[in-house]
């Protein structure tokens, strides 16, 4: 959850120290750190990890926070998996679920289409933690009523603690909260008693020790309920006794083993080499899934970096430094950009730009792929964030914001096997997960950049024309962010080449030119974002550079919206 009100400030890790975009000189020193750095270690034998790790399940229904409950679990380094909400039980604990958290969702619980777990959910044999609608749910499913309530609750509240339980152990009798919610439970069911109340909510907390089954109708998962963390790590650690194993390196040697064990077993079966390819994009996610797949199958994986016409500048030298030379992987670089532009032509709704990127990457990966021989997977950077937006079956009941080219606009004939070994994850654990794996920090702390590239910061139709001016304006941008020590400090940092036109005055003569968006945000995991005090300085900096040095701009502004009500993207 981004922290509401904080002020970017220049006093950064590196503030002092000039970092410039990505230009000649940059990739000269680049390269003189980064190819030089010790590489990550090669995986010496086809052991599986034997790593014992305490699962916990977050049952889906639907909120937009679930995976937000995934990534404070981990936190805690307890390993979380999530899942729709009608996973059968008997697959819970198939997969030695120690605990089952029940998140939010947008329905009302006696709804007659009110998703719902399997019932052997309440049997007590696996220790449930109900959260708001998941709380609501525990009630009316055990025999307790939930009904609308007479003052929706939304935003911070406070919460009394009414009984000394194990799940606020610790934890002041006052304490402030975040609810969201407009029903509430009005009687409990047999066996259960309250255990917090506040001003409008009767039963903000309940539990039925007897049966593990724990409820509270506020949301630990967020910033804005401060003590959230120590209530997950009373009922994870304490009431569940879940193991606080997962780490980094866990994962990285369960995920290569699994990788490993997957190619092997196809490549038998169909009597192939196993061979792999990636999609590079240049980002931290595409670099990280690389790097683990190399390591579970070597020079078996080939990374194919397309040119698509639609990147910033000097991405491909900084790739091919990175790939080429720092990690010994095998790189195919594509220029492509004739051909994105022709598909892209006179098309302005944003949804179109992303399925026509992702459906020509495809193509173009299978040309290349026919160009290595018989190829069976396919490697793709993708994360939490983008499979909760595009609304997948793996999150059938959540809303879709925005289709994400590398899930919703996957070609249904894509006829490679995917291999997404960070689809679970989320950046800052991408980052950590791409620390030990030894990848250079210049690849590791890069802004995450989306997979569409500029296509979707050009509102309206791309051409070759509008690309260049966006590409130095977003050079400006980088650079002086970069200049004043913030660039670690804010999550993304960009322009946006709008639509409008404007008259301005330049060398005393009328003009009616560009207006371009500025866009800096805060932020812990992309779900969620406040847009960053960007000092005053800096922002008239970033204003004059780009009016004065991009031809055909004369104005400049500034984005002031948080996500949600917007996305961080403007398409």
């Amino acid at each position: 959850m981004a922290d509401k009100g904080k002020t970017v400030h220049g006093e950064a890790a590196n503030a002092g120290h000039r970092v410039l975009a990505p230009d000649d000189a940059e990739v000269e020193a680049y390269l003189e750190t980064a190819l030089h750095a010790p590489g990550p270690e090669r995986a010496a034998t086809d052991r599986p990890a034997t790593t014992e790790r305490g699962t916990v399940v977050i049952l889906d229904f639907g909120s937009q926070f679930a995976q937000l409950i995934a990534r404070r679990v981990r936190e805690l380094n307890v390993y979380s998996e999530l899942l729709p909400h009608d996973t059968p039980y008997a697959e819970l604990e198939r997969r030695g679920a120690t605990a089952i958290i029940l998140s939010g969702g947008p329905n009302s619980v006696y709804d007659a289409d009110a998703p719902k777990p399997d019932p052997a959910v309440w049997s007590g044999r696996i220790p449930v933690l109900g959260i708001c609608y998941g709380a609501q749910l525990m009630a009316l499913e055990l025999g307790g009523d939930v009904l609308p309530a007479s003052k929706r609750e939304y935003g911070p509240a406070t919460i009394t603690i009414t009984a000394d339980e194990p799940l606020f152990a610790g934890i002041d009798r006052e304490q402030p909260v975040w609810m969201s919610h407009g029903d509430s439970i009005t009687r409990l069911p047999e066996g259960f008693h309250s255990t917090a109340h506040s001003g409008s909510t009767p039963f903000a907390g309940l539990v039925d020790a007897t049966r593990n089954l724990y409820g509270i109708q506020f949301h630990p998962e967020v910033a804005h309920t401060p003590r959230g963390r120590d209530i997950l790590r009373n009922f994870l650690l304490g009431i569940a006794g879940a193991q606080p194993t997962w780490t980094p390196a866990n994962f990285i040697e369960s995920t290569v083993a699994e990788i490993r064990a997957r190619v092997a077993a196809h490549a038998r079966a169909v009597g192939s080499d196993g061979k792999v390819i990636c999609a590079l994009s240049g980002g931290v996610d595409s670099a990280v899934a690389a790097a683990l797949v190399h390591r579970a199958v070597g020079d078996r994986l080939t990374c194919i970096y397309v040119d698509h016409g639609l990147m910033r500048k000097k991405e491909s030298e900084l790739l091919r430094a990175t790939f080429e030379q720092h990690l010994g992987m095998r790189l195919v670089m594509v220029d492509a950009r004739e051909r994105f532009l022709a598909r892209l032509a006179g098309v302005v709704d944003p949804e179109q730009k992303r399925k026509i990127i992702g459906d020509e990457f495809i193509r173009v990966f299978e040309e290349e792929a026919t160009k290595l021989g018989q190829i069976d997977f396919l490697t793709q950077g993708t994360l939490y964030p983008d499979v909760i937006e595009s609304a997948t079956s793996e999150t059938k009941t959540a809303q879709k914001i925005k289709t994400h080219h590398n899930v919703g606009g996957l070609p249904a004939d894509l006829r490679f096997k995917l291999i997404e070994p960070l689809r679970y994850l989320f950046k800052d654990e991408v980052r950590l997960v791409g620390a030990e794996l030894g990848l250079p920090d210049a690849m590791v702390q890069r802004q995450p950049f989306p997979g569409p590239g500029l296509a979707i910061r050009i509102i309206g139709e791309v051409t070759a024309s509008r690309l260049d001016t966006l590409r130095d304006a977003d050079w400006i941008v980088i650079d002086e962010i970069k200049a004043a020590g913030l660039y670690r400090n804010v999550w993304q940092s960009f322009a946006i080449l709008t639509p409008i036109n404007s008259v301005g005055v330049m060398g005393d003569g009328r003009t009616y030119a560009n207006v371009v968006a500025i866009r800096a945000v805060t932020s812990e995991d992309g779900m969620t974002a406040d847009w960053a005090k960007l000092p005053y300085d800096v922002l008239g900096r970033i204003s004059s550079r780009i009016v004065n040095e991009v031809p055909g701009v004369n104005r400049v502004v500034y984005d002031i919206s948080s996500k949600p009500p917007a996305t961080i993207e403007w398409e």
